[in-house]
């Protein structure tokens, strides 16, 4: 990837990008998976318990969203990780973001409706994580959660996301929460699509030996806020 650069520009000039990228990505992350409530084929592992305890609790599901979010930010404390401008935001645009989009969008019948919703809500969701990892403001409180549990006992990123993803899938279907066929296709295709986004929103350098992007770990951890 080319990186159009020049000594001379000031190393705050993508801050205005990296901002809008982040509040837009976060935002379409919230519609995405309002458009995978409204497919009712599988959520994505984290919505699943989110919509359980929606239906557990009475509250909306971009409710349960902020508060799951809350607290598992709390959990960072032990885990000794520090949350960034993202990390917060997160926590409250995509649960806001979602019940906007749950009050618009019509009640979906029939697969020739809801193959195409589901089908959008997770190629929207995958541009959505590319933008907003793209922007390297903080990953999203779950990301933390899975990162900072690598970082403390030892083990891999991905058994640490398989451990904590297989126990959220479980509670979330027990308390209702809805799995399908579009968790499988979502568990399949998010890391690819999140990689090709990720390239395609990747901001430029901001002076000619520094990138805004970090090179490692988001590339490494596509998970998901």
């Amino acid at each position: 990837m080319s990186e159009p650069s020049s000594p001379t520009v000031p190393p705050n000039r993508g801050l205005p990008r990296r901002l809008a990228q982040l509040y837009v990505g976060l935002a379409l992350y919230g519609a995405s998976s309002a458009l995978l409530v409204g497919a009712g084929l599988g959520l994505e592992p984290w919505n699943v318990l989110h919509q359980g305890l929606a239906e557990l609790s009475g509250l909306s599901i971009g409710v349960v969203s902020i508060i799951v979010g809350a607290a598992v930010l709390l959990l960072w404390i032990p885990l000794r990780q520090r949350p960034g401008l993202g990390t917060v935001s997160n926590v409250f645009v995509v649960g806001l973001a979602m019940d906007g989009t749950l009050a618009l969008l019509p009640e979906a019948h029939g697969l020739a409706v809801r193959v195409p919703l589901l089908v959008a809500g997770i190629v929207l969701n995958g541009a959505a994580t590319g933008l907003y990892i793209a922007a390297s403001f903080g990953p999203g409180p779950r990301d933390g959660l899975m990162t900072g549990l690598h970082r403390r006992t030892g083990r891999s990123i991905r058994l640490m996301r398989t451990a904590v993803e297989i126990t959220v899938v479980a509670t979330g279907f027990a308390l209702g929460g809805t799995i399908g066929v579009g968790t499988l296709l979502y568990a399949l295709s998010i890391g690819p699509l999140a990689q090709l986004f990720l390239r395609v929103f990747a901001v430029p350098p901001a002076s000619g030996g520094s990138t805004v992007v970090a090179t490692g770990s988001p590339r490494g951890a596509i998970l998901r806020p």
